[in-house]
This record gives structure tokens, sequence and C-alpha cells, in this order.
């Protein structure tokens, strides 16, 4: 695929959202990473024909007052170019050009599009990785809808990723990576203090992470002769659903495409190589190896697309107790690099099935019973009797991970193609008749408890649990708020259980 060109026949790595980079440098956060392109871009397309003059076409961007026009053949209303005011200025002012030319003549063609009904998710990576500020978005049959840019994407409050992602862009080796790594942490910490909402700051963690493993699979990619095949890195859990924080070890995976056992079989042995470099080499980053091996190193989770539908289907029809813990990993997948259409392939087969397994569902809802509320029946706190941090809970376990579980059942029972935590809820509430009201507070109860991960993750000592705290050295309104908030959970496992009619 050549770089001038990005569009659904062949998709781009979908890896990179709130970076908070605006074209003129300033820093930015994107209204929602899952929000469609089309919901996003409320203008009306600006277009002139390949046979309008400049002069004409410098009218129409001053009246529109906007800074980019899009080339637009009349017959078939494909796009052929785009021009902005910068091009035409560069045109006026510097190379002294005819403003009774054609546009066509000064026009930038090889558009970079992407189809009206991607994510602003997907925008956001392509923008940053290739250095533009204006998509074109297609409609199915190819037709010009309209054009996207970074000003749609992106809000104001104040991200200071830019330099990060520029020089994560620039390293051209695994050591300039490794320090490179330890600007995610201090990025955090600085949002964290500006009081950042949690969601943006997941999401931003996730992204930088995302683009730090890019480049690492790019470096290393070219040590490689890779097979001439489609293919596709995956990353699963906290990754997969855009909700890193800033204690995360490796989960992922390699999906390719082959033609039958054998072939799987041979493709497989030139990829594993080139997967544990890949796996070492984040590990040299920061991203520590997955002690449960949950790394596309591993041969079990280096497969071909059928041998991937096959795991899956494996897990949904026996409900023992090793398929469930991994519904927890692999069900949140999410393609990362290469061509995304394997992984939109699996998650398609995926939801359109996952409802015919109920018993397999009802599983599911029963393991996250299994984790029970830290709060007693006196909504005063209650402790799981760790030995080696005693009087602490578990934010992770019995705080994030209720609404997470929960969020992953529904998602595959209603056929929910989001991975994001916040956007299934909302999917599915929706769908299953839950009030607005009723979905925002448990949205917001999982995000403070995300911010109090975060906050506990920058402050904790080397030898403290990353994910426990203390309540009784919180603040009296942080501790009320965070009962709150794991009365959300309670409540959200409660509708579980009955809806799946297991006693809470």
């Amino acid at each position: 695929m050549p770089d001038s060109s990005i569009d659904a026949a062949h998709p781009h790595p979908d890896a990179l959202v709130s970076l908070g980079i605006s074209a003129a440098g300033a820093r930015v956060a994107p209204l929602s990473s899952f929000s469609t392109l089309r919901q996003l871009v409320r203008s009306a397309p600006l277009t002139v024909p390949p046979s309008a003059s400049v002069r004409e076409t410098l009218l129409k961007l001053d009246t529109a007052h906007t800074d980019a026009i899009v080339v637009v053949d009349e017959a078939s209303r494909v796009a052929l170019g785009i021009v902005t005011l910068r091009d035409v200025l560069r045109r006026i002012a510097i190379e002294a050009g005819d403003l009774d030319v054609p546009i066509a003549l000064i026009m930038t063609g090889g558009l970079i599009t992407l189809p009206a009904d991607a994510t602003a998710h997907q925008a956001s990576v392509i923008m940053v990785r290739r250095g533009v500020r204006h998509l074109v978005l297609t409609e199915v049959d190819g037709s010009y809808f309209n054009v996207v840019s970074q000003a749609d994407l992106y809000t104001q409050p104040g991200a200071r990723a830019e330099e990060l992602v520029t020089a994560i862009l620039a390293a051209r080796d695994v050591d300039a990576l490794t320090t490179l790594a330890a600007g995610v942490r201090r990025l955090a910490t600085h949002l964290l203090a500006e009081r950042v909402g949690a969601e943006a700051i997941c999401q931003r963690i996730s992204a930088l992470n995302d683009l730090l493993t890019l480049q690492v699979i790019e470096l290393t990619a070219g040590r490689f002769e890779l097979p001439y095949v489609p293919w596709c890195w995956l990353v699963f859990g906290s990754e997969g659903r855009l909700e890193q924080t800033l204690a995360s070890d490796q989960d992922n995976g390699l999906i390719f495409a082959a033609a039958s056992e054998d072939e799987a079989a041979s493709l497989r042995q030139a990829f594993l190589p080139f997967a544990r470099a890949v796996n070492e080499a984040l590990d040299a980053c920061g991203f520590p190896l997955c002690n449960g091996n949950i790394m596309a190193s591993n041969p079990a989770w280096c497969l071909s697309l059928d041998e991937w539908k096959s795991a899956f289907g494996e897990w949904m029809s026996n409900a023992h107790p090793e398929a469930l813990l991994n519904s927890t990993i692999f069900f949140d997948f999410r393609s990362l690099y290469g061509q995304d259409s394997l992984a939109g392939e699996l998650r398609e087969w995926l939801l359109a099935r996952a409802s015919e397994y109920p018993i397999f569902l009802r599983a599911l809802v029963a393991s996250t019973m299994n984790w029970g509320s830290p709060l007693n029946w006196w909504q005063g706190f209650r402790y799981d009797g760790n030995k080696e941090f005693p009087h602490t809970i578990d934010l992770k376990k019995h705080g994030a991970r209720p609404f997470v579980d929960a969020a992953r059942i529904q998602s595959l029972a209603r056929g929910v193609p989001d991975t994001n935590t916040v956007e299934r809820l909302r999917a599915a509430g929706s769908a299953i008749g839950i009030p607005p009201h009723e979905t925002a507070a448990l949205v917001d109860a999982f995000y403070h408890i995300q911010r109090m991960r975060l906050e506990h993750q920058v402050a904790a000592s080397a030898n403290e649990d990353p994910n426990r705290v203390n309540p009784d050295l919180l603040h009296a309104l942080d501790r009320h708020i965070l009962k709150e908030s794991l009365k959300q959970a309670r409540s959200l496992q409660q509708r579980l259980a009955m809806e799946y009619a297991l006693t809470s």
C-alpha cells in the first residue's frame, strides 16, 4: 500500500487516540475516541470542481471561513484532491502563481481517505503518523462525504504530548524508545495534577503506549523477512480496551491469513522469531513480559484467522475455568498494526455467535460474581485478608473489574463491537433499557476508581502494590466517593445476577 493513500480496502494500523496535538501545536484532546467521523463533522461539505480557478477557490475558502476544500469530480462525486489555504497562499505569495489557472493544477492528489463511519480513534492515528491535518471521508461506494480536520477531532484541555509524540516518531532504535517511555509516566503525572479526567488520561497513556509499540514493531520488522501474507498485531486486556494505567504488562498476539493448517503451521514458524524480538523490545521499553505468556511469541497466540476462530469457539463451547479466564483477556482484542480487516472479520464472527452460548455467558456472570464487593452490609469497608498489604482494597480486582466484566458480558450478549468498557456500558445500557442517568452514574463511578488507581500508581513506592489503597489514608471526600463508586459496581453485579437468574 503506498504511503499516500489509506482506504477501507487497505486499512492502516488502528492504534493512536487522545494524543492532544493540533495543527498549530495547541494542546488538545478528542471529543470522543469512539465517535464516528460522520457524527463529528458538523460543517457542510465544501467542494470545487477541478475546472474551478484558484481565484474562485480562494473566494469559497474565505466565505466559508475554513482552511481546506476538496476537489471533486462532478459526475462521479469522487474526490480528486485537496487544497488548503496554506497551499494557495504559497502559490500566490511565494511562487507568484496565476489566480486564473484551474485549481486542479495546484491541488494535492494521492488523498488519504477514511470511511465516514470510521472512528476518531482511527483518524487520530493516521493524522499523527502521516503528519497530515485533514482526512477525506468517503461513503461506502467511494463517493465524497466530507473532510475531517484536527479541529473537528479535538477540543481544548491541555495535553502536553506534542514533543513526546514527535520524539517517539523520530526514534530509530529501541534504546531511544526506552528513554521516551519514561515520558509517558511524567505526562500522566502532569495531567493528574491538572485534574484532567480519568478517561482522557487512560486513553492518552494507551495512545502513547500504542505509538511506542508501533515504532517497536516497525523497527523490528525491518530486520526480518516476513511472509508476504496479510497479518495483524493484536492487543488484549486493558490495552485492547484503551484503559491502560501505569502498571500494565504485555498482552498481545498475532493473526494472519492462511489457506490451510499446513500453511498456518509454516507461517507461524516464520512469524515467531519476529514476534519474540518485538516482545523483548517492548520489555526493554518498560512493558514487562506477561507472566502468563500471553504474547505473540507464544505459538498458542500466533494463529491464523481460522485458528483464532477455533480457539474462541472452543472457549465458548466449554465454560471451564481456563476458558473463563481467557475471556477476560482475549475477548477485548483490538488491532494495533497491520491488516486490521483480519481483526474485524474475527470480531464479526465472534459477535455473531456469542449470544448462541448462553451457558458460557451465564458462567461468565457467575465468575464475575466471585469478586465480592469490598463493602460490608453496613456500608463500611471490608478487606480480603491480603497478608502482604493488610487493610487495603484492590481497586483493580474489586473496583474496576466488576465494571469491565459486566460490560464485556453485555457486549457479547448483544453484539456490541466496542472494546472500551464505557462505550460498552453505554451501548448495552441503551439496549437493555437502563435509564441514561443510571448509565451516567455507572460511568462516573468507573472513572473515579480509574483515577484513584492512577493517583496511587503515581504516588506509590516501588515496594507498594500499584492497585491497592488503604481507605484510612484517603481524604474523607475521596473515601465517600469511593464507597459510592463501589455501590455502583455492586448494583451492576446484582443486575447481571438477576438477568441470568443467579443469586448475588
